[in-house]
């Protein structure tokens, strides 16, 4: 895993082995500790930024970059 500090400049933990599939490049998991016992968030492949978020149906999109990560499921009635 690969070490980085966070925005707040604590250190987080980017595993690269763990992704996502983005629109532009791939989102990895982060974690707040190198064991992986707790999960931080998403690191965007594309832009290198922590600054992502995660809506309810399982979509992450990049703040920076727009990278996008499709939801899980899709349900028109959430349009």
């Amino acid at each position: 895993m690969e070490r980085r500090d966070g925005p707040d400049g604590r250190e987080l933990y980017v595993d690269r082995e763990r992704r996502e599939r983005g629109s532009k490049g791939p989102f990895f998991v982060v974690y707040s500790d190198p064991e992986r016992d707790a999960r931080w968030g998403y690191f965007c492949g594309n832009c290198e930024t922590f600054n992502n978020a995660m809506d309810a149906m399982g979509r992450i999109q990049c703040n920076e970059c727009s990278n996008v990560r499709k939801p899980d499921e899709w349900d028109a009635a959430h349009e």
